[in-house]
């Protein structure tokens, strides 16, 4: 695929998007220094990171983390 021929995203495959995707992370990985973090980004850390120093967060696990997300995902499906 190239620019020359990339067709509307809306008129795109999934496997087109996926590809265009995977073109894109690759482009913007190879030089990491020239992406600008956006503020509320660096808001959002700046927070985290304060709550972590006054206790009102704490690190989970990955397992922990994965079956918190599994038992949400099946909670959404149950309530369909």
């Amino acid at each position: 695929m190239t620019v020359q021929t990339i067709p509307a995203i809306k008129d795109m495959t999934p496997a087109q998007r996926a590809d265009l995707m995977e073109e894109l992370w690759k482009a913007m990985s190879a030089k990491p220094d020239e992406i600008e973090v956006p503020e509320r980004h660096l808001r959002i850390l700046e927070e985290r990171e304060k709550a972590l120093a006054n206790g009102e967060d704490e690190f989970i696990g990955f397992d922990v983390a994965m079956a918190e997300i599994r038992g949400s995902i099946e909670a959404k499906k149950n309530t369909r």
